[in-house]
């Protein structure tokens, strides 16, 4: 049974692809309505307007509170391997902005 869905699954996946297809040939996907916003601070407009472009706000929320090196770890990695269009100078506030409402404040090293 498990082998059968298997090779199934794929046929079931191209077949919902091509349902969506319009007659004009363009495919058109719909997107689930947002459920989560990004939390309130300075910064929230810079998330709101470059990180959902690629992915909810969901993606920050579920995020275990993290120090600043990975926020800026991931705001690199958005821009650099992912593409994101986040301008160099909005990297630094959009990770103080992630650091302060999703992360966890690490002291400066002494």
């Amino acid at each position: 049974m498990k082998t059968l869905l298997c090779l199934l699954a794929p046929a079931l996946i191209c077949l919902s692809w091509s349902l969506n297809a319009r007659a004009d040939g363009i495919v058109t996907i719909e997107l689930p309505a947002e459920t989560t916003t990004y939390r309130q601070g300075a910064g929230m407009d810079l998330a709101q307007n470059l990180c959902i472009t690629c992915h909810s706000a969901d993606y920050a929320e579920m995020q275990p509170p993290m120090p600043r090196k990975f926020w800026e770890g991931a705001v690199k990695k958005m821009k650099e391997k992912f593409g994101a269009p986040i301008p160099d100078e909005a990297m630094p506030k959009l990770v103080d902005y992630l650091t302060s409402s999703y992360g966890v404040e690490t002291p400066p090293a002494k």
